[in-house]
């Protein structure tokens, strides 16, 4: 069986197989004060509400699933991988000390598990999980498809990620303020300078269109004639009417039942085909 990706074997997915078994007896509790956020952590912002439920739960609880951190440069020091929000829960819920699970992990690979465990938890918006791929691109030369490979995403799909980077701040904002979905941001990505983007965002806003209304809006502003409607499929009786004809006059048929009645369309493609067919339907 081929091995899953990186996002489907979860937070373990970057240790060592080895090494896990090192790492199972090394859960200790540690003082909050001595845990550090992880400065690569690509969430930038959390719900107010989930927060207090979780403080509300450890509360009562406690944490039941360790914090994942580093050893930091400073004697007691631990520097967070994965676990920030179970972290400020804890300081909220008034705990001293929290269980957390030592590993030595690089900066690149902090990054990594830490987008790992977002993108599973689906804690990042658009444009955090856009920065956080570029940090791996640009800091640590990782291509798309590598990046790809290790958040278990397609290559496509971190490529369009990172285009919303693009975006001009008055987008961005939009979309961090969830005035637009990443939907809306993707279609404005069309338009080829910023200020038509944010000129088209404003129009958006103010007619409130939908995702499709705005690619709509996107393809006339950038000169593109609207894609025709596609005609609706013919139902089941039509099309087995349509062979049965076909089949008996041996050539294309075509029927467009109306409200009353309906057209018929039989196609030639020649002299002698229409001499053939004139025989056949007046049995001369």
């Amino acid at each position: 069986m081929p091995q899953k990706s990186g996002l489907g074997r979860g937070l373990g997915a970057l240790i060592p197989a080895e090494e896990k078994v090192q790492l199972e007896n090394r859960v200790m509790l540690v003082p909050v004060d001595m845990v550090f956020p992880n400065p690569r952590q690509p969430r930038r912002t959390m719900q107010t509400e989930e927060l207090d439920e979780l403080t509300a739960s450890i509360r009562e609880n406690g944490v039941l699933q360790p914090l994942i951190a580093t050893v930091g440069e400073k004697d007691g020091q631990f520097i967070l991988i994965a676990g920030e929000r179970r972290l400020q829960a804890a300081r909220l819920a008034g705990l001293s000390a929290v269980p957390v699970l030592v590993h030595q992990a690089t900066d690149q690979q902090r990054l990594e598990l830490a987008i790992i465990e977002n993108v599973q938890r689906s804690d990042l918006s658009a444009l955090e999980e856009a920065e956080a791929y570029r940090q791996l691109a640009e800091d640590f030369d990782l291509s798309h498809e590598e990046i790809a490979g290790r958040v278990g995403k397609s290559r496509v799909a971190v490529t369009n990620t990172l285009r919303l980077l693009r975006l001009p701040d008055s987008v961005k904002n939009a979309l961090i303020e969830s005035r637009i979905s990443e939907g809306h941001a993707r279609a404005l990505l069309a338009l080829q300078t910023g200020e038509a983007q944010t000129a088209a965002l404003r129009t958006v806003l103010v007619q409130e269109l939908n995702v499709r209304q705005t690619e709509e809006l996107v393809r006339k502003l950038s000169g593109e004639k609207p894609r025709p409607k596609l005609k609706p499929a013919p139902s089941p009786d039509v099309a087995e009417l349509e062979e049965r004809l076909r089949s008996s006059l041996g050539t294309k048929v075509s029927l467009h039942p109306g409200r009353k009645g309906g057209t018929l369309t039989i196609h030639y493609y020649s002299e002698e085909e229409l001499n053939a067919l004139m025989g056949r339907l007046l049995d001369e």
